[in-house]
């Protein structure tokens, strides 16, 4: 579902300069993604909760049926571009025999403590061609030293388990729960850290850096990808690519300010979702959003969702919401006691991707002819033809000056529609700002949407319409355009 971007071969003198904040080598290969998964399991699968309190014993993980190219195959035909893995949620259990505690696969009945979780699931990702990613909670309310700066090296030595024993990772994952009640080795308490300095994220960070240039790292402050400020799969309208980090860090959104009066609180988490989930159009940071969201109403497998899991429309509507705002869309899809997708969640992941193939499976725009008001210096390596090549390292671009233009595609005969998907060339950053889709009705343009923003992709989904000629409008923009892809699709479901 990613559009492959390589390095144009066009001289650089002729290229429009980057707009603003660009997007780093890594993080270009992570919006190609646009759409994986999560898994969610461990220790809650068994106990049927939803965060863990810590002291449940190793022995309660005891999946069944395991098969971890079951699951990846699963992800595979469902469209997902890679998996990340639960390897350590906030109950402290691992999924992997980690050398620095017992509270692990190694002390359950699975495999009789002889299995890896983690390397059965990065193993398989790999044989069916997916991307493998890690998740490992910052907070442990099993750990006795949680809290001081025993735990820290503890994690950190987990960290370069993850990132240096099980190959290539394309995202790692923290959390942002951090503190709280818990069993903490058996004292039974609540424990609170000072989340902005605890964790020393810049150094915490380099483990990552040193060990998997190439990974992507999330939290709610990026690094490289961050939260989008809520667990519904739904990104803002615009959602921006960029955000401003002065003071950010992990965990900053669920930060306790112990001298606000509740109103007070309440109102600063809500401007920093609101924040999180649109971005900020004047941000000094290429900080792109991930919707992460699950199948099911929780996060780990219960059987009494088994008859709750989200339908193929409700996920393509989401898909539309994530992807089709410039962000990613990561779906959980947890397994369940005997270690398998369940196989409800596999008919409607299915259903979904069914839909996807049905819609973006033709461009209609392949077939019409196309123009531009104005082409880059008159140079065809900047023609708007390039926006149907279906080549992600071409593009349309325009002279300088020209941050307003038209591109009108006009076909043999009409053509019925009802989606458009668009896309800027992102090396040289998000410089739309506004734009209008029209089409012609008897020799006269009506107007068929106008939006805010393109980004790394933007799909509009509006009335059937058909018509001859489709008109795309940049209205307003910071620099001159620079579009990579316009893709006009029918959803005969819609």
């Amino acid at each position: 579902m990613g559009n492959k971007i390589k390095q144009p071969s066009i001289p650089l003198e002729l290229m429009p300069k980057p707009f603003g904040p660009v997007p780093s080598v890594r993080q270009l290969s992570w919006h190609r993604l646009e759409f994986y998964g999560f898994l969610h399991f461990t220790v809650n699968t068994f106990s049927d909760k939803e965060w863990g309190y810590g002291d449940e014993s190793p022995e309660v993980f005891a999946p069944t049926a395991f098969d971890a190219d079951q699951i990846a195959e699963v992800a595979a035909s469902g469209g997902m571009a890679g998996l990340i893995l639960t390897c350590k949620h906030h109950d402290g259990f691992c999924l992997w025999p980690s050398k620095y505690t017992g509270h692990s696969v190694k002390n359950s009945p699975w495999k009789n403590g002889k299995g890896d979780i983690v390397r059965e699931i990065s193993d398989a990702c790999r044989r069916h061609g997916l991307k493998f990613g890690t998740y490992l909670s910052p907070w442990d309310r099993n750990h006795p030293e949680y809290g001081r700066h025993a735990y820290l090296e503890y994690f950190r030595k987990q960290l370069h388990e993850l990132t240096t024993e099980y190959g290539e990772l394309f995202e790692v994952w923290f959390d942002g729960a951090n503190g709280g009640d818990g069993y903490y080795g058996g004292t039974r308490e609540s424990r609170h850290i000072d989340r902005k300095n605890y964790y020393d994220w810049k150094n915490t960070w380099e483990i990552v850096r040193r060990n998997q240039p190439g990974a992507s790292m999330f939290s709610d402050a990026g690094p490289d990808v961050r939260w989008v400020g809520n667990e519904d799969g739904i990104a803002g309208d615009p959602c921006w690519s960029t955000l401003t980090k002065n003071n950010l860090y992990p965990g900053f959104g669920g930060d306790v300010k112990t001298d606000f009066a509740v109103a007070e609180m309440v109102k600063a988490w809500a401007s920093d979702q609101e924040m999180l989930n649109m971005g900020d159009r004047k941000g000094d940071a290429w900080l792109p959003a991930e919707c992460d969201v699950s199948i099911r109403p929780g996060w780990f497998y219960h059987q009494t969702e088994d008859q709750k899991v989200r339908s193929p429309e409700n996920l393509l509507d989401l898909y539309f919401r994530s992807v089709g705002r410039g962000a990613s869309f990561l779906l959980n899809l947890p397994p369940d006691r005997r270690g398998l997708i369940h196989e409800n969640d596999v008919r409607s992941l299915n259903g979904f991707k069914k839909r996807i193939n049905e819609i973006f499976g033709t461009n209609l725009a392949a077939g019409a002819r196309i123009a531009a008001s104005n082409i880059r210096g008159n140079n065809s390596a900047f023609s708007p033809e390039k926006l149907l090549d279906g080549d992600g390292s071409t593009f349309w671009a325009t002279d300088d000056s020209m941050t307003k233009a038209d591109v009108v595609l006009e076909f043999p005969e009409a053509v019925t529609f009802n989606v458009v998907s668009l896309r800027e060339y992102l090396p040289l950053g998000q410089r739309i700002d506004q734009f209008a889709i029209d089409v012609d009705k008897d020799g006269q343009w009506q107007e068929y949407a106008r939006c805010r923003a393109v980004g790394s992709r933007r799909l509009v989904r509006g009335a059937k319409t058909s018509t001859r000629k489709i008109r795309l409008r940049i209205l307003e923009g910071a620099a001159c355009p620079v579009l990579s892809e316009l893709g006009i699709h029918f959803d005969s479901a819609h």
